[in-house]
């Protein structure tokens, strides 16, 4: 098993910057994919920012420019830096990793506990 521990949450004002942490732990055999999804009340849980193979990076277009995701292979551990936060970033964010446990296990998704991000003055 793969357990994911995040870390950075907060209350922040317009403006502000928040850096989010994601340390992945277990049984770890690779990694495929890290990620930061976000929740807002009433709304669907979306695509955040994603690192595919350590190479490939994609972002939601709402923080295309002020959000930064980042990975440090040897510490199994991800970063989501956001600068310029607004108000409707507010959401929990969580962490997901795409990893096998085993060489010969499939590959599978794991989520964080996710961490509360709140922009208001």
């Amino acid at each position: 098993q793969v357990q994911l521990v995040e870390s950075g949450g907060g209350l922040v004002q317009p403006g502000g910057s928040l850096r989010l942490s994601c340390a992945a732990s277990g049984s770890i055999f690779s990694i495929n994919a890290m990620g930061w999804y976000r929740q807002a009340p009433g709304n669907q849980r979306e695509l955040v920012a994603l690192n595919t193979n350590g190479a490939d990076t994609n972002y939601a277009d709402s923080v295309k420019g002020r959000f930064t995701i980042s990975r440090d292979n040897a510490k199994n551990t991800v970063y989501l830096q956001m600068n310029s936060l607004k108000p409707e970033d507010t959401a929990v964010y969580y962490c997901n990793v795409r990893a096998r446990s085993g060489r010969f296990s499939p590959m599978r998704d794991y989520w964080g506990q996710g961490t509360q991000v709140t922009v208001s003055s």
